[in-house]
């Protein structure tokens, strides 16, 4: 059984910053990639940001610059360091991971329950 438990959402002001925090634990035998997604009602969710165990990250288009991902293999934690936000960052925002993991040896996407971010303007 894999457990993501995410933190650190919370309620912001636009052009503030926040940071959130993702960790995941139980039956890895590896993770490959880590990252943030993001979804509003009624919108399919995006891809904001994810990065490699060898540390190479991709963003959307919309936040690079503004955020960044970061990691930490030995704890299996990703946070996502949110700065310069607009209200259209507001959104549920889901962490990820594809690990490999008893019986999913080509590897498995797994999912948080999700934090939320809301940017008042």
């Amino acid at each position: 059984q894999v457990e993501l438990v995410e933190s650190g959402g919370g309620l912001v002001q636009a052009g503030g910053s926040l940071r959130v925090s993702c960790a995941a634990s139980g039956a890895i035998f590896k993770i490959n990639a880590m990252g943030w997604y993001r979804q509003t009602p009624g919108k399919q969710r995006e891809l904001v940001a994810t990065i490699t165990t060898g540390g190479t990250s991709t963003y959307a288009d919309s936040v690079k610059g503004r955020f960044t991902i970061s990691k930490d293999n030995a704890k299996n934690t990703v946070d996502l360091q949110m700065n310069s936000l607009k209200p259209e960052d507001t959104a549920v925002y889901y962490c990820y991971i594809r690990a490999i993991t008893p019986g999913h040896y080509s590897g498995m996407d797994y999912w948080g329950k999700g934090t939320l971010v809301t940017v008042s303007s």
